[in-house]
């Protein structure tokens, strides 16, 4: 058996689950231009575009359902010694209900596990969470660390898929302390081509809001969301890693620079009267999503670069500035002339320009 330098199981064959999904897909792309690698083996239930094929390269596209314990033959026959886990889902699929979402992330977590557990070959496994199995609420710390759980159970079905697909990974680790499991709680992703929830939110030319709250948002740009996946697969530790950008940006100052206008709503109508401002947009937004827009979620980012070793390229500052600049969004008011007039306002009321507001 193979290893790094920093006495890491180092990866041959790679079986990557959610290949047609942009997380998994492009993480497949990564992992097809490192030589070191032997084979990259990319399932699915659902075939990839064939644009995302042609970026897969040499790796291997297998259509199949991890709920299926046919899924063992792909691992044992191809003896695959590295699984990562990219497939969770954050909302149920088309023409489907929450049911459908769980079976597809439960279920699926719980048979593709007890398949590694099986595989004498599987040494090491990655898995995409997400920050959500935190949860949102007004009770939270700025900052949460790996070893903290959430203060208020998550209502949405996300977060408690998560929650419990990362139990089942627990449960591997134990039950095989030979296999490496390392857990990735990835921020809110946002991004140039992601067309993720962030995204939708603030393209919307009103942006709802809650009245009197100012969420603080840390965010992960989605290329160092491939980055953190491709480290962890490569060389990482095992263990449970937050993955999030430096900083935070406030939900207000994150409207104006998308140049869009905000909308503050009373709790009690921000979902009725947001739909009716944004449109079906805001009936896309699950439980988890609604609630991050409310509160935020503050990570400490620490074990992620002592332990895993991993250095985000992007602020969440920036990471949010490359998305308005890749969206090409056309603003609604200018942030210039916004800045402008508060400024103007600052100097007749006599108070100091860049006061905290």
């Amino acid at each position: 058996m193979s290893t790094t330098d920093r006495g890491v199981h180092s990866p041959k064959v790679v079986l990557v689950t959610g290949a047609s999904r942009f997380l998994g897909g492009y993480l497949v792309a990564r992992l097809a231009q490192n030589p070191s690698i032997d084979r990259i083996i990319a399932v699915d239930l659902k075939s990839p575009s064939k644009d995302m094929l042609r970026k897969m390269g040499r790796a291997e596209f297998v259509r199949a359902d991890i709920r299926n314990p046919l899924i063992g033959k792909v691992i044992s026959g191809n003896e695959v010694d590295t699984v990562v886990h990219a497939s969770i889902v954050s909302r149920p699929p088309k023409a489907g209900s929450r049911a459908a979402m769980k079976d597809l992330n439960v279920l699926g977590a719980m048979q593709l596990f007890a398949v590694c557990q099986k595989a004498p070959s599987v040494r090491k496994v990655v898995l995409r969470s997400s920050s959500a199995v935190y949860g949102c609420s007004a009770r939270d710390p700025v900052k949460f660390n790996e070893q903290m759980s959430a203060r208020k159970p998550p209502k949405g079905g996300f977060a408690r898929d998560a929650i419990e697909i990362e139990a089942f990974a627990r449960g591997l680790g134990r039950r095989r302390p030979e296999i490496a499991i390392s857990t990735l709680r990835l921020s809110p992703l946002v991004g140039p081509r992601l067309n993720g929830s962030v995204s939708r939110y603030f393209t919307s030319p009103i942006v709802p809001t809650i009245l009197g709250r100012d969420a603080r948002l840390q965010l992960l740009h989605e290329e160092d969301a491939l980055a953190a996946l491709e480290e962890a697969t490569l060389a990482g530790h095992a263990g449970t890693y937050n993955i999030a950008g430096d900083g935070v940006i406030m939900m207000s100052q994150a409207i104006r620079r998308a140049g869009r206008v905000e909308a503050p709503l009373p709790f009690v109508l921000f979902r009725s009267i947001g739909r009716g401002l944004m449109g079906p947009v805001m009936r896309e937004f699950t439980q988890e999503q609604l609630e991050f827009y409310h509160y935020g979620c503050g990570l400490d980012t620490t074990r992620m670069r002592t332990e895993l070793g991993f250095e985000p390229r992007w602020t969440t500052l920036q990471a949010f500035d490359d998305f308005v600049k890749g969206a090409s969004l056309r603003p609604v008011i200018n942030p210039e002339w916004i800045d402008s007039a508060e400024t103007k306002l600052l100097g007749l009321v006599g108070a100091p320009v860049g006061a905290p507001r």
